[in-house]
């Protein structure tokens, strides 16, 4: 190891000091991530709504028990639709259909006013438009305004009759809503033919207008309302996003958080100048609502086109889906433990700086809500102590300062990609120094290249470069210490020693891993980032590519059943004797078992997968997660590091097999390391804190690992070899 030190001294050097470059934007990252440390929480009217329905009480009751208790003061009120306002109890009586269903009826026009008929039949009329009804004055002077107000004049048509009112709005094939396909059998035609229906529209449920009683219920209780407005595309121009606002100032209403719904923000039709002047000009920060699946946001036109523009004034919003609602007595907590775990990961790992949240449902009953108010009260409690053990503050959300990573930092990190792959190549290849010289040449002029013809995808080559170099660095340095260590020492080494190595081995490998992370994370360290507007691609292909160079730097230094002739070089010998190697049954059973574990390894990574965590892996997450300020990876200190540890003293004791199996579990924990800081939103205490964590446990239980293989080493050799041969023996003098 110190002749290939001493031989790429130079390549190392400019490798440690391209990685201290990356701490610039690193340290810039932190210093932002250091100053958003506030999040907010607002309730949602609708679902406390329905919970105070099934109580029995008003949700004036409800709000107040939330704002006194939960101390949450902002409560996310939805605009009315034709669809919420068809749902409403009050008197209304709203009611809405599609022309197909209305149509599909015997005689329809009977049911309503000839006058209304005549009209229809002189506006023209489709199966995709909308009828609405409005059955009460009421009705009447709420919808009526609000469809003039935000629909084109041709879009549209309107009649008063007696205290009641009807309209048809245009819609088309766009914006309709459709059955489920189905097989109909065709008599005359014979055979068959597929249907579709319509079955309403998005018309429906575009927004008509705050309810001025859920505004007063709001505003009395001294509780500030954050408009929800839904936008749907062909029905959402500067008029709709004019009559949107209008209808906030009517209430004095000047929302601090923007948290779109539907397709849009308002206006966009149009443009996003109008949003986008409105959210400048009274200073509202704009909300990016997470996806269901907690992996980027939801996608919403001009949303992040406003952010890019406002310099990010804009706030990751974790919305409680219902599947988090129902999280209630779940993995066998008593009360809603599992939710608090959930809203804590959401503003501690993932950047969410307000929760949109829902009242707690319980697990056996979908429809039933939790009114207990002391288990609201208990999970809102244990989670701001919580937060503020991690340093957070409850408050106006904060957001973070515009952060783009520079051009020549990105350029200098892309030297060192350039190093290390230099580095790479003359570990197990025997490139000679002008050889070096003249790749590392063409290397730099790639470099170059790439980031002036492809500037934004050159940020995401280079996080992706550095992420499978360093892992394979990482690899190459824990292979080649094994297998000099296997050369160096004596297969009965005392065990203490083995241990000190192994350990030395590992540390030294997470070191290197370490700055790959820092390498990873430090071109895409950019604000838009952090908030998800933009990702890191490619995470499982950057912890194949490592698995699959194990394979070649193993057998560049292992060799394949006979001496290897040039030690640390990749020979057509190995090659050769590999491919020419006689599949025996074990081999197969060993190949399929080595292939789950890679399988299940790869599915498991990421949010998107199938594979489900078991209830006792969570409890034992959640437990780790309380305990620690940062919960380390089972994969890492339970397998992947201690198998590192395995690797060394394997080697040295020169038992067959064991080394590239524990060499490949160990690559596991490389790749692990570097992916830990490819999710930029998490912030990066906790991904140095959690490889920290990582290393002290692995190495414990690698050394316990160590101790056991020598103990049922021990027994095999001494106890069980001597009784087998006894028993043959006996076997043959009996015969």
């Amino acid at each position: 190891m110190r002749l290939f030190f001493r031989e790429n001294k130079f390549l190392i050097i400019a490798l440690c000091i391209f990685t201290l470059v990356s701490g610039v934007s690193i340290g810039n990252r932190f210093a932002i991530e250091q100053n958003n440390k506030t999040y907010d929480i607002v309730a949602d009217y609708n679902e406390i709504n329905l919970m105070a329905d099934q109580t029995h009480k008003a949700v004036s009751y409800w709000l107040k028990q939330f704002r006194d208790q939960l101390n949450i003061t902002k409560i996310g009120v939805l605009e009315e639709s034709i669809s919420s306002l068809m749902e409403d109890d009050s008197n209304m009586h709203v009611s809405g259909k599609v022309m197909d269903q209305v149509m599909q009826e015997a005689n329809w026009e009977k049911d309503y006013p000839q006058a209304f008929i005549d009209a229809l039949d002189k506006h023209g009329y489709d199966k995709y438009d909308v009828l609405i009804k409005m059955g009460t004055q009421e009705a009447v002077d709420f919808v009526l305004p609000a469809i003039q107000q935000r629909f084109e004049k041709d879009k549209y048509f309107t009649i008063e009759l007696n205290g009641e009112a009807y309209a048809v709005i245009d819609g088309n094939s766009k914006n309709a809503l459709y059955k489920e396909p189905y097989k109909l059998m065709d008599s005359r035609k014979g055979g068959f033919s597929q249907k579709t229906e319509v079955i309403g529209s998005k018309i429906m449920y575009i927004s008509l207008g705050l309810l001025p009683e859920k505004v007063a219920t709001v505003q009395n209780l001294g509780m500030e309302v954050v408009p929800r407005t839904l936008c749907y595309d062909g029905f959402n121009g500067d008029k709709y996003a004019k009559a949107v606002v209008a209808g906030y100032k009517q209430y004095g209403i000047v929302p601090e958080y923007l948290i779109a719904g539907g397709d849009s923000v308002i206006g966009h039709d149009d443009g996003i100048q109008f949003a986008e002047k409105y959210i400048n000009e009274n200073h509202i920060k704009l909300g990016l609502i997470e996806n269901t699946t907690q992996l980027q946001n939801i996608l919403q036109y001009g949303v992040e086109d406003i952010a890019k523009d406002n310099d990010y004034n804009a706030v990751r919003v974790f919305s409680v889906w219902d599947y988090i609602q129902y999280r209630y007595q779940f993995y066998g907590y008593e009360g809603a433990k599992e939710i608090e775990n959930t809203l804590f990961r959401s503003v501690t790992e993932r950047n969410i700086r307000v929760i949109y949240y829902k009242p707690i449902k319980e697990n056996k009953d979908l429809f039933t809500y939790v009114t207990d108010m002391g288990e609201y009260k208990e999970m809102f409690q244990n989670l701001e102590k919580r937060l503020a053990n991690e340093g957070f503050t409850y408050g106006s959300a904060s957001t973070m300062k515009n952060y783009e990573v520079s051009t020549v930092l990105k350029l200098l990190m892309s030297f060192g990609c350039v190093a290390g792959t230099l580095l790479l190549l003359r570990a197990f290849t025997p490139i000679r120094r002008r050889e070096t010289l003249v790749l590392g040449g063409l290397g730099v002029l790639g470099a170059l290249a790439a980031s002036y013809v492809i500037p934004n995808t050159f940020e995401i080559l280079l996080s992706f470069s550095a992420a499978v170099i360093f892992a394979c660095l990482a690899v190459t340095l824990f292979t080649r210490l094994s297998k000099e260590f296997s050369n160096r020492l004596k297969p009965d080494t005392p065990l203490l020693k083995i241990v000190q190595l192994a350990g030395l081995t590992l540390i030294a490998c997470v070191l290197v891993a370490m700055m790959g992370a820092m390498m990873t994370a430090a071109p895409i360290s950019s604000t838009k980032y952090m908030l998800e507007i933009d990702v890191f691609r490619g995470v499982k292909l950057a912890q194949l590519l490592p698995i699959a160079y194990f394979g070649v730097i193993y057998l560049a230094y292992y060799g394949y059943n006979s001496s290897k002739k040039t030690a640390t070089t990749l020979e057509v010998r190995d090659i050769r004797e590999l491919l020419n190697t006689t599949i025996k049954v074990w081999m197969l059973i060993l190949g399929a078992i080595m292939a789950g574990v890679g399988y299940y390894y790869i599915a498991r990574t990421g949010h998107e997968t199938a594979v489900e965590v078991s209830s006792i892996e969570m409890l034992f997450r959640n437990y780790l997660e309380d305990t620690l300020i940062a919960r380390p990876r089972n994969k890492e200190f339970l397998f992947a590091f201690p198998a590192i540890m395995m690797m060394v003293y394997s080697s040295v004791r020169k038992y067959p097999l064991w080394p590239v199996i524990f060499g490949l579990a160990g690559v596991i924990g490389m790749t692990s390391v570097v992916n830990t800081f490819m999710h930029i939103r998490t912030p990066l205490y906790l991904g140095f804190a959690r490889t920290g964590y990582s290393l002290v446990f692995g190495l414990v239980v690698g050394i316990v690992g160590i101790l056991v293989f020598e103990g049922i080493h021990h027994f095999y050799i001494k106890r069980w070899v001597p009784f087998i041969q006894s028993y043959a023996k006996k076997e043959e003098a009996g015969n």
